[in-house]
């Protein structure tokens, strides 16, 4: 993937063309309306904000109906349809539809969080840190905001987060009403939803229905939301502008170049070669049998997703004029701080401090992944004894005093999933844990005496037999007696994956603690002053890294040139029929063949926009200008891949559903025209 300088130079800076991902309470509107001669309106604003949801599996999505309808996509729900599915009924496989309400399933994990408040906090969570050093302040601001969020946290259905923007310069509070009762409505089969697999995925044409709709309940009832979005009647044209409301979910925009290479040499790299290790363990393990194949099908999707999104992340790291260019954006900030003396004393150490930094998180990156990031433990049976090994010591604290995950706050998700009644595969848990044990001796060494601790004399293969073979964590019954007996109950356990958990954990939170010491103490201090910097010379004109915090971008529905050749921004039904082999990935469900002869095939499929996306976006919907569907985000181009660090808007591209195919398909090819019918009545 490569990008000219000249495109790139539109990244110094404010936000130009089409890029950013927007605060709804720092939206620009005069910048758009001068370039679309259309801006939202403070009403607009607000029924778009309050219809947009997030899902606590790391998605987007919305309310599209007073119902409690939820759109998303297929992808998003893959979680909730892979724990729902059976080896007698693969949901993945047949697809789902309640014809119903009382069909509808409950999706054991999932949550949906809808945002209601954001309130600033900068002085309160800034002024914790003043006078104290690196380490100290950093206890000191993730006390404060722990403070904060308890204060917030009046219900047991809010969700209250405080999130850093800018890198530190801004920190609002996030208030959520949390939503467990989540229950599955509609979703294709994955030949449709996934039509065209890993050799389509980030490509351009598409033709997949990655589209699936959830409700959700409160009291045993449909929600009635707060805000819902209509369902448009025409969809696009070329041209149209186009919104994007979603959750974003991290990018590195505003991170040093220090920073920027130390991920790619000690982050990108081995990654990449971890996942394709994996991938091809994964592949041998499906073809033990069909039912391998099925309940390891959705971390294969992940792994060869993550490989691809991270492979063009690399390709964009290893362009020149990209770095090149990044290296110009972070002289000009300096410069800028270097220019005034008081700037420069107040702001000018920063880039150095970071850079120190990095030499250290060097030489950490590895063990802190394998150890407290659990690559080194990877099981479901594993994260559950880890969770009430540490839910036993941090729960009884303070809640200024606990790790993260177990404030207030953050909690109720981590229980939810640690006491759902998700499926656990036996076979598949001996599987990961065997190769991931098997990548910590690797990486760590056979003489490491952390690893030596943890296998003893034993094999990865035969720790992980033993273990899973041999705990009680499988039924969600011991799990809760374990986690109601507290301290006491966890230091009697003799369960073996406990008693590992046990012995893991001193050392996990050694190296947890010295990374957020001596490493995230530091960075975080430093933005902090280069966002003051950053704000003295933009203010507000420029937006924030992606936090998985709601955003609005803004953009057209636009095609682009690839290689020469042009690329038209819209498919139609017939382009999938038109590239159906009857082979896999390129197989079609026999609910499309049978009725192809009676379908309209040039009904609008999939499309692209100019809007700036990321991870995290997936589910988001498209609106118009009405504040109407007329698209679902599921995908990025090849070519936004590089989107973590810059956005090109010649070619990045977001990838949508078409509203007008979501509504056909339902009509007339999976006979939902109850569901069809209630998103066309959506007032």
């Amino acid at each position: 993937m490569k990008r000219s300088l000249l495109a790139l130079a539109a990244l110094t800076g404010a936000a130009h063309a089409d890029e950013g991902m927007w605060l709804y309470n720092h939206f620009p509107t005069e910048k758009v309306k001068a370039a679309y001669g259309f801006a939202p309106d403070q009403a607009w604003l607000d029924r778009v904000r309050q219809a947009s949801v997030r899902l606590e599996g790391g998605c987007s999505a919305s309310f599209v109906s007073a119902e409690g309808l939820v759109m998303t996509n297929h992808h998003c729900a893959e979680g909730c349809i892979q724990q729902l599915s059976t080896p007698k009924r693969d949901l993945m496989a047949e697809g789902f539809l309640a014809k119903t309400r009382a069909e509808e399933a409950k999706c054991p994990t999932m949550g949906v969080n809808i945002l209601t408040r954001i309130e600033d906090v900068t002085a309160r969570v800034q002024k914790a840190r003043e006078g104290k050093a690196d380490a100290e302040g950093n206890e000191a601001v993730k006390a404060e905001i722990a403070t904060i969020e308890k204060a917030c946290q009046t219900s047991p259905d809010l969700r209250c987060q405080v999130v850093k923007l800018f890198n530190g310069g801004l920190y609002d509070l996030y208030t959520y009403r949390r939503f467990e009762d989540v229950r599955l409505a509609f979703a294709p089969e994955f030949r449709a939803a996934f039509f065209g697999g890993d050799p389509d995925n980030f490509m351009f044409p598409r033709y997949d229905l990655d589209a699936a709709f959830l409700r959700v309940y409160h009291e045993g009832k449909p929600l009635t939301p707060p805000a819902h979005l209509t369902w448009s009647p025409n969809g696009t044209q070329p041209g149209d502008m186009t919104f994007v409301s979603g959750h974003p979910g991290s990018t590195s925009r505003q991170q040093t170049v220090a920073q920027i290479e130390t991920w790619r040499d000690f982050g990108l790299v081995p990654r990449l070669l971890y996942l394709a290790e994996l991938r091809g363990a994964l592949l041998e393990y499906a073809n033990r049998g069909k039912e391998q194949a099925r309940h390891s099908r959705g971390l294969l999707f992940g792994v060869e997703n993550g490989f691809k999104a991270f492979r063009g992340e690399l390709a964009a790291l290893t362009d020149p004029a990209v770095l090149t260019q990044k290296r110009a954006e972070e002289k000009a900030m300096r410069d800028y701080v270097a220019a005034d003396p008081k700037r420069q004393a107040a702001y000018g150490a920063a880039w150095e401090a970071i850079e120190g930094a990095q030499r250290l998180e060097k030489t950490l990156f590895f063990r802190h992944q394998l150890i407290e990031g659990g690559r080194g433990f990877s099981s479901d049976l594993f994260r559950h004894a880890r969770t009430l090994v540490r839910a036993a010591e941090e729960l009884p604290k303070p809640n200024e005093k606990r790790l993260r995950e177990y404030t207030e706050g953050d909690w109720p998700q981590r229980k939810q999933g640690l006491l759902s009644s998700a499926p656990i595969y036996p076979e598949f848990e001996v599987f990961t844990l065997t190769w991931s044990l098997g990548k910590l001796r690797e990486v760590l060494g056979v003489d490491d005496p952390f690893v030596k601790q943890v296998l003893g004399n034993e094999s990865p293969a035969q720790l992980a037999a033993r273990v899973i073979k041999g705990t009680r964590l499988k039924d969600p019954k011991e799990r809760q007696k374990l986690l109601d007996g507290g301290a006491a109950a966890i230091a009697a356990s003799k369960d073996p994956l406990i008693v590992l958990a046990r012995l893991v954990d001193p050392e996990a939170r050694a190296v947890r603690k010295r990374r957020e010491d001596e490493v995230e103490a530091v960075e975080n201090r430093n933005h902090e002053l280069i966002a003051k910097a950053r704000f003295e010379q933009y203010g507000t004109s420029v937006y924030p890294d992606a936090t998985f915090t709601l955003r609005l971008s803004y953009g057209a529905v636009q095609g682009y040139e690839e290689n020469g050749k042009k690329v038209e921004p819209y498919t139609t039904l017939g382009g999938a029929f038109a590239r159906h082999t009857g082979a896999d990935p390129f197989a079609l469900p026999p609910s499309w063949l049978s009725r192809q002869a009676r379908l309209d095939l040039t009904v609008p499929y999939n499309f692209v926009t100019t809007n700036d996306i990321i991870g995290g976006n997936s589910g988001s919907p498209v609106v118009n200008k009405e504040g109407q569907v007329v698209g679902l985000i599921f995908d990025g181009n090849i070519q936004s891949l590089g989107g973590d660090y810059a956005f090109d808007p010649a070619v990045n591209r977001a990838v949508a559903v078409d509203s007008r195919a979501i509504l056909y398909t339902l009509e007339n090819i999976y006979n939902a025209a109850a569901l069809a019918s209630e998103l066309r009545g959506s007032k």
